[in-house]
């Protein structure tokens, strides 16, 4: 008897469209007031992922993460995109 492999979860990146293990990504989730990042991957909501590259982050932030979630970013969600960008262009340094 085989031992059966546990199942690992795929998604794809918004940015760059490549498939990866789930836990490797960061969910961005739409809720009624706004966007969040969720990055217990749990939060109710529809969701779209990106992986931690600052290219996808800002090819997330020009088009595809409102494209993901069907909704125009506000001023405020692009603040936490970018923000967020910022932090992981830091992390990357």
């Amino acid at each position: 008897m085989t031992a059966r492999r546990k199942h690992i979860p795929q998604r794809t990146c918004a940015g760059c469209r490549s498939v990866l293990e789930k836990r490797s990504l960061i969910r961005i989730v739409r809720t009624s007031d706004g966007i969040e990042i969720d990055l217990t991957g749990k939060k109710a909501g529809r969701g779209v992922y990106l992986h931690r590259d600052p290219v996808c982050w800002q090819k997330g932030i020009d088009n595809a993460v409102a494209r993901g979630l069907k909704i125009q970013l506000s001023d405020k969600d692009r603040a936490l995109l970018e923000n967020y960008l910022s932090e992981l262009t830091i992390e990357e340094s």
